[in-house]
């Protein structure tokens, strides 16, 4: 098994996957390999799996999500516990028998950061290949390496320290999974690509970028206008560009220059006292009331 066991040596020897060892350290666990092709080593263990499997998952069911899995098979180990008796307990049901034993038991502080990883190289188009399907990533990593964490419902892709994409991981093949999020760069140079490029295909924008959408309408012009709005999310984030939006729908103004007005009065820092109109509207160089310096003027002149 390479998930567990890195290199196999005479007798028990046995160097472990890093990963193996970091999870047995997080649950206390000191593994003990078995022999090579011994199966009657671990034939309790194969036993257990076999009875769990007979128990819960016969006949095979299917589910929406790893999570309604999840959910399932908790409520169903719980149900079977409060119905069955302790095998050496008999007067406790196995539910009974855990309550009384949990007190003696060391609490766990965290779940364990399962994942599996992989260096990948990301495609000129922002893309990488993983498990025979295709994922986006932010254009900052296109034609760079990354690192692909892969858990049993997500991958997380990292550039450096850097996360760079998050996708719900898909097990079938040939599909190409889009973040738009991670084109607006591309697209702020390209705002022909709003309506033709493969990422924008039925794009579920947020509630006021979806009015403002709507609003400006169609054509070149309406989309360079909704681009330049869409490009401040990348300096003003998501939430201060929708409230921009909310403010200038508001106020009848479904225009960009408006909404980028706004933002730049939310950048602003507030005073944190009444504006006084004696000493902040004051003149940094107030006129001098003297007309000598117009003989001045004239006198350059008739020497000119």
């Amino acid at each position: 098994m390479k998930t567990a066991v890195a290199a196999v040596f005479v007798g028990k020897e046995r160097v472990f996957n890093r990963r193996f060892l970091v999870m047995a350290d997080h649950y206390m666990v000191e593994p003990t390999a078995c022999s090579p092709a011994a199966g009657w080593e671990k034939g309790q263990v194969e036993h257990q799996v076999q009875t769990i499997r007979g128990r819960f998952f016969q006949p095979r069911l299917r589910f929406a999500s790893i999570e309604e899995l999840n959910g399932w098979l908790e409520a169903e180990c719980l149900r079977w516990a409060s119905l069955h008796l302790h095998p050496e307990q008999k007067e406790l049901t196995v539910a009974e028998a855990l309550d009384l034993e949990r007190p003696a038991l060391q609490p766990m502080l965290a779940p364990f950061d399962g994942f599996h990883e992989t260096a990948h190289a990301v495609t000129g188009t922002c893309l990488i290949s993983f498990d025979r399907n295709r994922y986006s990533v932010m254009a900052k990593a296109a034609r760079r390496a990354v690192q692909v964490r892969a858990y049993a419902d997500r991958i997380v892709v990292r550039l450096g320290d850097e996360v760079v994409a998050e996708h719900a991981r898909h097990f079938g093949r040939d599909r190409t999974i889009y973040d738009p999020w991670h084109y607006l760069p591309v697209l702020a140079n390209k705002p022909g690509a709003l309506r033709n490029g493969a990422p924008f295909q039925g794009w579920d924008l947020p509630p006021a970028l979806a009015r403002l959408r709507r609003k400006l309408g169609s054509g070149d012009e309406a989309d360079r206008r909704f681009v330049r709005v869409l490009a401040a999310v990348l300096t003003d984030g998501l939430d201060a560009v929708e409230a921009a939006i909310r403010e200038a729908l508001d106020a009848g103004a479904a225009s960009d220059e408006v909404i980028l007005n706004i933002l730049a009065r939310y950048r602003e820092p507030l005073s944190e006292r009444p504006l006084d109109v004696v000493v902040d509207l004051k003149l940094s160089h107030p006129p001098i009331a003297d007309c000598a310096r117009y003989d001045a003027v004239r006198g350059l002149d008739a020497a000119a």
